[in-house]
């Protein structure tokens, strides 16, 4: 099996300069193109936290991740997308990102007062995204058990933005 931050820190790929100069991205599709070390992501997500209610999946890498978690949980699976592209009355949360300013929503309906909520996504860089799901599940009701990641850009030290537990399989 190998050690797993390993395995999938040798299947990351570095793109400078995208989506703007400076910035370089980490590209974790290649991890989706092997079947056998995606599934053991997924296992690593599935044993964080128990008895949750809900999945918040971060658009747009964190849906393939929860998608494929919620058939190991017995959890719903909730979006937070990008403004406008959510159908029902929505909350919205604007944030800072690395290279710009952006807005999210969730439906308004999508966590209930109380429900155990934990939010998934591939990368914590700044922690803006992230954050921005946390206060719009709490503005909800929701309580939020962890923000949970693939990889983590420690350097930029997102994680202290959040009073919750964060997860993150690999911190670079």
């Amino acid at each position: 099996m190998g050690d797993l931050a390993a395995d999938v820190a040798a299947k990351l790929r570095d793109i400078p300069d995208f989506p703007k100069p400076g910035v370089l991205f980490k590209d974790f599709t290649p991890l989706l193109a092997d079947p056998v070390l995606f599934g053991r992501v997924i296992d690593w997500y599935a044993g964080l936290v128990p008895n949750i209610d809900k999945l918040v999946a971060i658009e747009s890498r964190g849906f393939m991740l929860a998608g494929a978690l919620v058939t190991r949980l017995d959890a719903g699976m909730v979006l937070a997308r990008k403004k406008g592209k959510l159908p029902y009355e929505t909350v919205s949360e604007d944030f800072d990102l690395e290279y710009g300013t952006a807005t999210l929503e969730l439906h308004t309906d999508s966590v209930l007062p109380g429900e155990r909520v934990l939010i998934v996504d591939d990368l914590l860089a700044t922690g803006g995204t992230a954050r921005a799901t946390v206060d719009l599940v709490r503005r909800l009701g929701g309580v939020v058990v962890g923000v949970a990641v693939v990889t983590e850009l420690g350097f930029l030290n997102g994680r202290k933005k959040f009073d919750c537990p964060v997860y993150s399989l690999l911190e670079i």
